[in-house]
């Protein structure tokens, strides 16, 4: 069986992508992140949810706060990105849920009416948009770093509020030519994949 998509964008989006370390000088556009946003946007989440949130951080002022919450190792390379997202999930997205759910809008008091349960929903879906959120950069022809090295609860309260729970941050550009590291081993299909 193949696949549907052809190989060009096979590889612009699994094969050729993966962690960038390094970026140009070229910017990253609002125009282009909205073209991302259309696109991610339609990511598939429990009750249709969406609860990802992303603060773009672009001023010189916002990313000299930000660079000193991330890991030692993930600092200059922060610091170099032409754009910077911080990616959140949404405590109170059931706020959303009668409009973004019409089609059964007691769901925000049925399943979500208890924090907990809302973290754990939003915490989960927000990560598989967030996982949309590097497919649509690299759709756009822009490399994605996601990083998880950082001190979360500063970054909650520098950037966010308690809410919002940060999921990941990603440095956005362009990649340079020393932009990847070799790539890591994968497990094969019958390592990960297990049919009963």
């Amino acid at each position: 069986m193949t696949l549907a998509l052809d190989k060009a964008a096979q590889d612009l989006l699994f094969r050729a992508a993966h962690t960038a370390n390094a970026f140009t000088e070229e910017p990253v556009t609002d125009e282009q992140m909205q073209a991302v946003y259309d696109l991610i946007k339609l990511a598939p989440t429990a009750f249709n949810q969406s609860p990802l949130r992303v603060v773009l951080v672009r001023s010189a002022e916002a990313r000299e706060r930000l660079v000193p919450l991330m890991a030692e190792g993930n600092r200059a390379k922060t610091a170099a990105a032409p754009l910077v997202a911080i990616l959140a999930a949404d405590n109170e997205f059931h706020e959303e849920l009668p409009a973004l759910f019409p089609a059964f809008p007691q769901a925000k008091d049925l399943f979500f009416a208890e924090r907990a349960a809302r973290e754990s929903s939003a915490t989960l879906n927000g990560a598989l948009q967030a996982g949309y959120f590097i497919l649509g950069l690299r759709a756009a022809g822009l490399a994605a770093g996601p990083m998880t090295g950082y001190d979360a609860a500063a970054v909650q309260k520098e950037f966010l509020d308690d809410d919002h729970t940060p999921l990941m941050i990603v440095n956005i550009g362009r990649p340079a030519a020393d932009a990847y590291r070799p790539r890591g081993p994968r497990l094969d299909y019958g390592q990960a994949v297990t049919t009963v």
